[in-house]
């Protein structure tokens, strides 16, 4: 039985990942800012008034873990704001980098203590932040932190291979949660492919940027 820490999991895709490691049987360890009824369901451990944007909050959770090993990381947890050329809001743009690009790093390095040789680590980011796909524009903080966070997650691929933590850049699809106004895939099958993805992560595949349907995307 493995043990995953997933962020962002109140809701969402976060909170399919811990039904569907639940149902396998792994050990389940859900990290949020608040509850969610649908989560207090799942009858996992749950860490409440996380916030990854914080380093005294982070280093609340690494205390109440105590060590504990984590076979697989999940950075989960984002945000999405609309935020166009007409109407750039840098305080948007600014809090959109702390949460999707900066936080899981932040958590990632406080927690390299409670991985080990084998564990892995997820990078939850986003077509919209390959620089190739984009053919639209806007989005501008949402766009610009998802690169970050890849650039982040190739960057823990070449950091972390001495300690043989293979990493993963993951995008779940165009999926039905509240963050795409419930359009696309459902997050059954987004979390099914993305947990496939994380299966078969090892160290001669890390540091890729994949669809959770297996495709390879361009950075």
């Amino acid at each position: 039985m493995a043990t995953y820490l997933v962020t962002g999991a109140n809701r969402g895709i976060g909170l399919e990942y811990c039904r569907q490691l639940k149902q396998r049987g792994d050990n389940v360890i859900a990290v949020c800012r608040s509850m969610s009824d649908e989560l207090k369901d799942l009858d996992v451990q749950v860490e409440t008034d996380v916030d990854i944007t914080s380093d005294s909050s982070v280093s609340k959770l690494v205390t109440k873990l105590d060590g504990q090993t984590l076979d697989v990381l999940i950075n989960n947890a984002g945000i999405i704001e609309r935020v166009s050329l007409d109407n750039l809001d840098f305080d948007s743009i600014r809090k959109q980098f702390e949460v999707n690009a900066v936080g899981p790093l932040r958590l990632t390095r406080a927690l390299l203590n409670n991985l080990k040789s084998g564990s892995k680590v997820i990078m939850m980011t986003s077509r919209m932040g390959s620089i190739d796909d984009n053919t639209s524009g806007g989005s501008y903080g949402y766009r610009m932190s998802k690169v970050a966070l890849s650039m982040a997650g190739k960057s823990l691929s070449e950091d972390l291979k001495s300690k043989k933590i293979p990493v993963a850049i993951l995008h779940p699809g165009l999926v039905q949660t509240r963050m795409t106004g419930f359009s696309g895939i459902t997050t059954e099958e987004s979390v099914k492919g993305l947990l496939a993805r994380i299966d078969e992560l090892n160290m001669e595949n890390t540091g890729t940027f994949w669809h959770s349907n297996g495709e390879v995307l361009p950075w």
